[in-house]
């Protein structure tokens, strides 16, 4: 059996849910694929530019990913952040 075949037997037991989620995973993985082949017909200095540069992200579309915070853990979360910082030596 090929991959592709054992990825479409895997698909057809999967919920609605997780199909979208797995649409949008192959999406950016064919974004990020097209961006990588694109920046290997750039030149150098071209390249550096493009791989720090945010195409399209903002807080809306990042939550279609992360969700949204349901915890009520949030100063606990902070503190932990807090605690396990190195301190900063000058």
């Amino acid at each position: 059996m090929t991959i592709k075949e054992q990825i479409n037997q895997e698909l057809e037991k999967l919920p609605e849910p997780l199909l979208q989620e797995i649409l949008d995973f192959v999406q950016s993985l064919q974004a990020k694929h097209e961006k990588n082949s694109i920046s290997s017909d750039t030149q150098p200095d071209q390249m550096l530019i493009t791989e720090h540069t945010l195409t399209g992200s903002t807080a809306e579309d990042l939550l279609e990913f992360i969700g949204i915070w349901e915890g009520s853990d949030i100063k606990e979360c902070l503190q932990l952040v807090h605690d396990s910082r190195i301190p900063l030596e000058l």
